[in-house]
């Protein structure tokens, strides 16, 4: 991955807690949980770990931040459904759906608070032409193994990607800045600002992994 900071975290809305600059949390060690309002595990498995992490590990020097993105479902992962949420606890879509399955909703809402500031990442208009070429760099940038796949296999990751961006209507700058892979997706800094983990869809390793780099001097 390409050397990253703090700066490339681009914010475009903060709906929950507005700092002046990510910079005010230097000296913290920065956890930065990327999620879609329309991505069910998001709600299932990583807030309410982010939520509880903050909770443990705030008084010690952990800033959660909760940043939301759209990388899909543009219809559904807006700026407008996120202040629905923040403010009222009110969920949408495919996360709706499956929060009712398992009973997580109480009066059709979320039972608990999101405590820790939530932003929006910058979605912009995709307007670069869908090129062998991109094809070829988004498989190599989203993919780190793809030079070990078979031809086969390389033939139809490349498939893949291709329909992927010639639907794609919309660019995340955060999400591909980081080459995330999709949501959920946790993004962490030390105290010092340095980049220090980025992970899809993993929480069980974060707890062990806070308590290493708060304790780091």
């Amino acid at each position: 991955m390409k050397n990253l900071s703090l700066s490339d975290i681009t914010v475009d809305y903060w709906v929950q807690g507005s700092p002046a600059s990510l910079n005010d949390w230097v000296g913290s060690v920065i956890l930065i949980e990327v999620f879609q309002v329309n991505c069910p595990g998001c709600f299932i498995y990583a807030l309410p770990r982010a939520v509880d992490l903050h909770q443990r590990y705030h008084d010690q020097g952990l800033v959660v931040l909760g940043l939301a993105t759209a990388f899909e479902d543009y219809d559904k992962n807006t700026l407008e459904n996120l202040q629905k949420l923040v403010t009222t606890g009110e969920v949408i879509g495919e996360t709706y759906k499956a929060l009712n399955q398992y009973g997580k909703l109480s009066d059709g809402k979320l039972s608990w608070k999101i405590p820790f500031p939530v932003g929006m990442d910058r979605v912009i208009e995709e307007t670069e032409p869908v090129t062998d070429e991109r094809v070829q760099r988004y498989a190599h940038e989203f993919l780190p193994e793809f030079e070990k796949y078979s031809d086969e296999q390389k033939s139809a990751v490349l498939q893949q990607v291709k329909h992927y961006l010639q639907q794609k209507s919309r660019k995340a700058v955060t999400f591909e800045c980081f080459a995330l892979q999709g949501t959920p997706s946790c993004i962490v800094f030390d105290r010092n600002a340095q980049l220090r983990d980025v992970s899809f869809g993993q929480i069980d390793y974060k707890q062990a992994m806070i308590e290493h780099l708060l304790a780091e001097k």
